[in-house]
């Protein structure tokens, strides 16, 4: 059965979000959008060199403009306690990590003016020798214990280099990922004020949780003061998942003026700012029997990081849970940069990972002479390839083969370059998906009222997702109300606290929570008699000990991409005909909205795929495509009909609602899936995104 299915009671059901009309009426506020009396603005100065040192600044010409408060420097802003983040360490010293380094902010009554006071202030550097060059074979690369969120660098079984030789199929193959941008619709915007010693900001962030936490560290503050708001915010895609310098800048700027102050980060300036996705270098060499079974896989990632912290982007921990392999290597290098430090960004390690591993697959279908579904199939684990747990669901053949039947997948005609309308070239791919379900901590407050309604309280971030309906469903169902009665109250560092909306956790954390403190509500009143008092009656609930305890299963969301590609010999040019995905993500809590989180994701996959990149100039250490006239995003007439559905999955292991994460599920495996159609209306397989018409073009030359 699939997502088509008519859904059950308040869970699952295609409920519009509740802010719909507050956006589209432009009632909603977003973090640059509190008028607060006095209200000043800044704007950052970005450093011009790649690394070094500022020698003086000199902001007389900026301080003499109408209209300029103050221009804060690293000789005189406001001190702050030594972050963790050491990207948040902003005018705190001489030092320029990389390009675009924020060395000085002006301060002025409007935006206008303080964007003439920055370009008006006059910096001197005394530039260092810089290397911004990823060279896998780089002397100073290193095996990090550690990627992203904790994953171990290295994961080895079998012996995979002897497996690999010894394989009766070879496939030995090297792909690369640019460096991409998250480039959400609201840049990233703060607006602070100070009451004393105490700290209220309006941010736009994917956690007021952990900005509050930050914050009150480095400006050694009891956490009580300071308030951070974050009620609505315009995308971020992992970019605003922790606190980024506008908000700390906004902060000190305030402090400084004794007035509230907003920064709207431009956008030219947020490729440096708010960190990227790090480019990799991914080898795969995938041995097999000639029955198409994998004796060895090895999957190996060289990427960067800056100097300033450590990332290191996962790319090759998704082979740890695809494939049945007796001899298995995943392991990654990192080369230190005088780069801008890079950081999340949506799906980090599965949707590049995934990418050059679905590629590699289908390669090696093709060298077996196999068909590209079957061989996943046939591939299967039964239980997860790195940990030996169970997994708590896996349909991956199931999405597979429901794909395959909706696409047509049987008519295919498996030579590639052989279907052809006029000067088009008509191919069709697909891949594989897979991303973490997982869950941390956090608590609500419910509350009973005595007319009838209740009262959900808990510190989500609705980052454009539909969070706040998806809560009231898991509470109306819960405490077994009509849904009209139910009111959520999230975005605000005075409820109860959450953790950020992120790594596809979001819902199912926020939900573990608000399910519990509606049941156990819903078990007060039915042991209560009589009225209810004046002010109700209420529960709280904390997960902790319960969503970070240990499983013994291996939990995981899973899905098939189907993508058909018409390629233009004259020009080059790629054009996505049908995008299908068909997923196995726990129960779906709201129909609508997790379509519309599918569909957003391969969207976003798709651009991936054809369109965006940002090239790092050596030179200068900076990223060429710094706005969105040459940071291609998809346009509306590059995104077909896009179908996404699901299978109804039952998965007692994971929640109390049986949800998995899917905002970050879709964009894994449709570049991959686009990237196999390619090859398949081609017979060139081309290995480094994206796929523009100028490298197709010349790829199709060269064979002709």
């Amino acid at each position: 059965m699939t997502g088509n299915s008519a859904p059950h009671g308040v869970l699952g059901a295609p409920v519009e979000r509740r802010e719909g009309l507050q956006k589209v009426t432009g009632v909603a506020r977003y973090a640059g959008e509190y008028p607060l009396p006095g209200r000043a603005h800044a704007w950052p100065v970005p450093a011009a060199i790649a690394r070094g040192r500022i020698s003086a600044v000199d902001a007389s010409a900026a301080l003499a403009l109408p209209g300029v408060l103050a221009v804060l420097t690293p000789d005189d802003a406001p001190r702050l306690a030594a972050p963790e983040d050491a990207a948040l360490a902003v005018l705190q010293g001489p030092g320029v990590p990389h390009r675009g380094w924020c060395v000085a902010l002006a301060v002025a009554e409007s935006p206008e003016a303080a964007r003439g006071a920055a370009r008006a202030v006059r910096v001197t550097y005394t530039a260092e020798p810089h290397d911004a060059d990823l060279d896998p074979g780089d002397p100073d690369a290193y095996e990090p214990r550690e990627t992203n969120a904790g994953f171990p660098g290295r994961v080895e079984h079998g012996d995979p280099a002897d497996a690999f030789a010894a394989a009766e199929v070879r496939v030995d193959v090297t792909y690369r990922v640019p460096p991409l941008h998250n480039h959400p619709m609201e840049p990233h915007t703060s607006t602070a004020h100070w009451d004393g010693d105490r700290l209220t900001v309006y941010t736009s962030s994917q956690g007021g949780t952990t900005v509050r936490e930050v914050l009150a560290q480095l400006f050694e503050l009891p956490e009580d003061h300071v308030t951070v708001v974050t009620e609505h915010i315009g995308g971020g895609f992992g970019s605003k998942g922790t606190p980024r310098p506008d908000v700390v800048l906004a902060a000190m700027a305030a402090r400084r003026t004794g007035r509230p102050v907003t920064l709207a980060y431009p956008r030219r300036y947020l490729p440096t700012t708010v960190g990227h996705r790090a480019p990799t270098v991914q080898r795969l060499r995938l041995g097999a029997g000639g029955d198409g079974r994998l004796t060895a896989l090895l999957h190996e990632v060289t990427t960067y990081t800056s100097r300033v912290r450590e990332f290191v982007e996962q790319a090759a921990v998704p082979s740890r849970v695809m494939y049945a392999t007796p001899a298995l290597l995943s392991s990654h290098r990192v080369v230190p940069l005088d780069v801008p430090s890079p950081s999340w960004m949506r799906a980090p390690g599965e949707a590049p990972g995934m990418y050059a591993l679905e590629s590699a697959v289908d390669e090696l279908a093709e060298a077996l002479g196999m068909d590209p579904v079957e061989l996943r199939i046939r591939n299967e684990p039964e239980r997860e390839p790195e940990s030996g747990k169970p997994f708590s669901s896996r349909h991956l053949v199931q999405c597979l083969r429901e794909g395959a039947r909706r696409f047509g997948w049987a008519e295919r005609d498996p030579r590639p370059g052989t279907r052809r309308e006029g000067p088009l070239l008509i191919g069709t791919g697909v891949a594989a998906s897979t991303y973490p379900a997982a869950a941390v901590p956090a608590t609500a407050t419910a509350r009973a009222l005595p007319d009838g309604t209740f009262a959900v309280r808990i510190n989500a971030t609705d980052i454009g997702t539909g969070a706040r309906t998806v809560l009231a469903q898991i509470a109306a169902d819960a405490l077994g109300a009509p849904l009209d009665r139910v009111r959520t109250e999230i975005g605000h560092s005075d409820l109860p606290s959450a953790w950020l909306a992120g790594g596809s956790m979001g819902t199912a954390s926020w939900g573990w929570a608000v399910h519990d403190a509606c049941a156990e509500l819903a078990a007060r009143l039915a042991a209560h008699s009589g009225p209810l008092p004046a002010d109700g009656i209420a529960t709280r609930t904390d997960t902790a000990g319960r969503a970070d305890a240990d499983s013994p299963y291996a939990r995981h969301a899973f899905g098939a991409q189907f993508a058909e590609v018409a390629v233009d010999t004259v020009t080059g040019e790629t054009r996505v005909r049908r995008l299908l995905g068909i997923f196995a993500a726990g129960r779906i809590l709201n129909s609508r909205t997790a379509r519309s989180q599918f569909t957003g994701g391969m969207t976003m996959g798709l651009g991936m795929a054809l369109t965006e990149h940002s090239t790092l100039d050596r030179a200068f250490g900076d990223f060429t495509e710094a706005d969105l006239a040459s940071y291609h995003l998809p346009a509306h007439a590059d995104v077909p009909d896009v179908e996404a559905d699901w299978i109804d999955e039952d998965d007692p292991h994971l929640n109390p609602m049986g949800s998995k994460g899917i905002g970050e599920i879709g964009i894994v495996g449709t570049a991959a899936a686009l990237g196999n159609a390619v090859h398949h209306a081609t017979g060139i397989r081309f290995r480094d995104l994206p796929l523009t018409p100028d490298r197709i073009l010349a790829g199709l030359l060269s064979e002709g």
